[in-house]
């Protein structure tokens, strides 16, 4: 039976440049995403960082004023190859201000596309450690 360095532990290196997922005991990352994403100029409507293309459910539909989903439809475009594509009207951000991360739904959506489609696996099986060099003092 072998025992070595067999971990299912999930190591997420949220840096100001990249973010790097891997494995616990593992040499190097699986996965080394930028941690930039693509803001479009005319409007407020995300795009983020590669390969493949996700749509955000429950953002299109109601013409309500106070309703969440008046926003419109959001694609996010995650990894590095996407930044390099030239798009009409938009314009390279980060998430991150003065150190801190002000949008949490761009790491969010940045993490799912490295856990479910690069490593393939369910977060939801699998124990995460996230590690940050954001200090947030109280």
């Amino acid at each position: 039976m072998y025992g070595g360095d067999e971990v299912s532990i999930i190591v997420i290196n949220l840096g100001s440049h990249t973010c790097k997922v891997g494995y616990a005991g593992k040499d190097a990352p699986k996965v080394v995403l930028p941690f930039r994403y693509l803001e479009h100029t005319l409007s407020h409507t995300y795009v983020v960082g590669a390969i493949d293309h996700m749509d955000i459910d429950g953002i299109a539909g109601i013409n309500d004023e106070n309703s969440d989903k008046t926003k419109g439809k959001c694609k996010l475009y995650v990894g590095s190859q996407s930044l390099g594509y030239r798009r009409d009207h938009m314009e390279v951000m980060s998430p991150l201000k003065n150190g801190v991360v002000v949008d949490y739904n761009v790491v969010y959506n940045i993490w799912d596309h490295a856990l479910r489609l690069v490593l393939i696996i369910d977060s939801g099986y699998n124990r995460i450690i996230i590690l940050s060099i954001f200090f947030f003092f109280l």
